[in-house]
């Protein structure tokens, strides 16, 4: 194949959320990264509170920033436009080319969809003007056609931008046959006609046995399978959405311990939690075993409590009083166990928040485990940051309204500009800084500090865990993936022609 043929776009839809859409995305993109390519990744919409925040300041998911990664590119606003972060059932906060504009609920995004077609368009535009090759991601499901008028992500994009369009299903749910074969059938012919193939993704088993399926789908919807990806254990990093972090789970794969204990870590699956990636830099270490946890039972035997970011702190901080976790906390950290916050979750463990702009709520009483004082402002602070701690540079992002107006606890780190910033008090630890945990030996320094307060002697940490190089490794994995089991010559030509002419539209007045 020659690789410099390579040239043009396309949209990677899902038949649902979480059905490998971002992960394939990656995929691709490292593939084509590895070969020469100029590859850019592009989501015009997406919905999530996980992300971070770009060299110049704004704010996108933090699965394009992965992807971005596996281009080789740092982070960019261009390659997340618009990004929604739910702040309750019903609002959540519009961010456009990373900066936070209004809150919108779903009747309200309406106004705004003429002006954001614009914005997603001329970013686009201009990453297939710079780079060879764009891999576009669609949001949830292109066959959520109630949503079809406003749909800036799937077909909407796909028909602005003429972009051939793949759709990957997740076998691990069942009924995935069905799911493709639907999410086809209920379009529109005009939206059918850019879509040219499929993808089935975590398969696990013997594929011959799926092979006379995927021969019934051609058959029927005139459009080929491009390959079948299997199931990968090792992939559990940057989860593309909080959605998909299920309480009472276990994160990652923990490896044996280093010495004789285990080091057990509770993190609070909080309802409007955000940036929940904190976490998985912890799971990265040998002997850590991390869950999630919603019931307040399962932190009884824990060495440390993690109350990660959230959206909405103040009706989080409800949540954690109404189901008894608060206490549970709170009773923890008496006995002198380690309790660590993190953003919207060292808030919580302050004395008072004062919240006139996501609640409204006015100044409320903490879980009084920080002397600390913190007042939301309508401006959000967002900033890569760099610092020092224990004796060791530190790096991180912050993403919050929160300041904090007083602090009478021991600082965690400075920050390079020398402001103090977090909070230690005994084993109670807290920070506005994201990412922190993946500054390898901060992160061992604190987990032996931890270790040290739970009582777990024989815990060791491991002298060489690299959370960026397994991440890397990672990334590897997925374009092998790709490039093992997906038909690249197929793929080639759909990016560099588009869709093929004739494809067959479906009908989906099947029962009449």
């Amino acid at each position: 194949m020659n690789e410099s043929r390579w040239k043009g776009a396309l949209l990677v839809a899902g038949t649902t959320s979480d059905a490998g859409k971002s992960v394939l995305v990656a995929g691709l993109c490292r593939m084509l990264a590895r070969r020469g390519v100029r590859v850019a990744p592009f989501k015009a919409q997406n919905m999530s509170n996980n992300s971070v925040v770009t060299l110049d300041g704004g704010e996108i998911g933090r699965a394009q920033a992965l992807q971005a990664a596996a281009c080789g590119l740092a982070p960019s606003v261009r390659f997340n436009p618009v990004l929604l972060k739910p702040g309750s059932d019903r609002t959540s906060q519009l961010v456009v080319r990373g900066r936070a504009v209004t809150s919108v609920g779903a009747r309200d995004y309406i106004e705004h969809r003429e002006h954001l077609r614009t914005v997603v368009a001329e970013e686009l535009q201009s990453l297939r003007a710079e780079y060879d090759v764009v891999i576009c991601e669609g949001a949830g499901s292109p066959a959520e056609i109630n949503l079809r008028a406003t749909d800036l992500a799937n077909m909407g994009l796909a028909r602005a931008a003429d972009l051939p369009v793949i759709v990957v299903g997740d076998i691990d749910r069942g009924g995935v046959l069905a799911h493709l074969f639907g999410t086809v059938a209920v379009l529109a012919p005009e939206d059918q006609a850019l879509i040219a193939g499929f993808v089935i993704n975590k398969f696990r088993g013997d594929v011959s046995l799926l092979a006379p399926g995927l021969e019934q789908l051609t058959a029927m919807t005139g459009r080929p399978t491009l390959g079948v990806v299997p199931f990968a254990e090792d992939l559990w990093l940057d989860a593309e959405d909080s959605l998909g972090v299920v309480g009472d789970a276990p994160v990652g794969r923990p490896a044996p311990p280093v010495g004789d204990d285990w080091l057990r870590v509770a993190a609070v699956r909080l309802p409007r939690i955000s940036n929940s990636t904190d976490v998985e830099a912890l799971a990265c270490e040998p002997g850590v075993s991390v869950r999630w946890v919603t019931d307040p039972s399962r932190l009884e035997d824990t060495d440390l409590i993690v109350l990660p970011g959230s959206k909405s702190t103040v009706s989080d901080l409800e949540w954690l009083r109404r189901n008894g976790i608060a206490d549970a906390i709170v009773a923890h950290a008496k006995r002198g166990g380690p309790v660590l916050g993190v953003c919207g979750g060292y808030q919580m463990l302050g004395s008072v928040i004062v919240d006139d702009v996501e609640s409204g709520r006015g100044a409320v009483t903490g879980l009084g485990l920080l002397d600390l004082e913190v007042e939301f402002a309508p401006d959000k602070v967002l900033a890569q940051v760099r610092g020092n701690a224990y004796g060791v540079p530190v790096s991180g992002y912050e993403i919050h309204h929160g300041r904090v107006r007083r602090n009478g606890d021991a600082p965690l780190l400075h920050a390079s500009s020398g402001a103090a910033e977090g909070s230690i008090r005994g084993a109670v630890y807290g920070t506005h800084w994201h990412g922190l945990l993946e500054t390898d030996r901060f992160r061992r320094i604190l987990l032996d500090d931890v270790a040290e307060h739970a009582g777990r002697t024989g815990f060791v940490t491991a002298p060489d865990t690299d959370v960026a190089a397994i991440r890397t490794a990672q990334l590897d994995l997925l374009a092998d993936l790709v490039e093992q089991n997906l038909d690249l010559g197929v793929l080639e030509a759909l990016i560099g022609a588009g869709a093929p002419q004739g494809l067959p539209a479906i009908s989906s007045d099947l029962g009449r």
